[in-house]
């Protein structure tokens, strides 16, 4: 891991950009001596890393008292996209504008999204958790079929907020029933790209015993500010 720059904020957090290999990512972390529980924070569709949405998010928890990282996955932010990535892409456009069913081609993009994902995220997280800043344990939030994935596979993970709001492919939707940490689920109500029953079936999938529902109204990206503090709360009861 190469640090590439570094930012000290108004709000007592720390900014660094980071280059692991060809994977580009950032770590912020709070203005504290002692090593503190880490969040993996994961986004999908494409979106950048520095995605104002994901950066604020990020600096509320860092503040709130944890280190919270993020990469650019294979396909996401100027990582470039493989052939077949862009032949989904395209194809879910098309039968979009046609009105035509998707679910198998979020099935032909997602799939293989969470497949190169995961190596990286681990890596990754191993080359955070040897930071002397950082003590571990550790959590994930955002996309759900890369947290199921991880949560299945990684066992340094303690606990997990997942956004309902994404596609989750057949293989991370049988997954779900082995992920066993304590779990935060937060779904929009009114989110116009997710059924709202797929995502309260995929909430009854997850098994573990300690797991929660937040629902609250609005579309994709309305969940609200408050949330966040909620889910923070759930961080500190659960990366002790």
């Amino acid at each position: 891991m190469r640090f590439t720059s570094e930012l000290r904020l108004d709000d007592g957090v720390i900014e660094r950009e980071f280059l692991l290999g060809e994977i580009p990512g950032t770590l912020w972390t709070p203005e504290s001596a002692a090593p503190v529980p880490l969040i993996l924070t994961a986004h999908n569709n494409g979106l950048p890393k520095s995605d104002a949405r994901l950066v604020a998010r990020a600096r509320k928890s860092a503040a709130y008292g944890h280190a919270v990282a993020t990469i650019d996955a294979a396909g996401c932010g100027d990582r470039p996209r493989s052939a077949a990535d862009e032949q989904a892409r395209a194809d879910l456009r098309r039968a979009m504008r046609a009105g035509e069913p998707v679910d198998e081609i979020f099935e032909s993009l997602v799939g293989p999204l969470v497949e190169k994902a995961v190596p990286e995220w681990r890596t990754a997280l191993d080359a955070l958790l040897a930071l002397p800043e950082i003590g571990g344990p550790v959590g994930y939030s955002g996309w759900t079929a890369l947290g199921i994935r991880l949560a299945v596979t990684e066992p340094r993970i303690a606990a997990a907020c997942c956004f309902a709001g994404g596609f989750v492919p057949r293989a991370q939707r049988e997954e779900a029933r082995r992920v066993t940490v304590p779990l935060l689920l937060l779904l929009q109500w009114d989110d116009e790209g997710n059924p709202r029953q797929r995502a309260l079936d995929m909430f009854d999938a997850f098994g573990s015993r300690e797991k929660t529902l937040h629902a609250n109204l609005g579309g994709h990206t309305g969940t609200p500010w408050f949330e966040l503090d909620d889910s923070n709360r759930f961080f500190r009861r659960h990366l002790k």
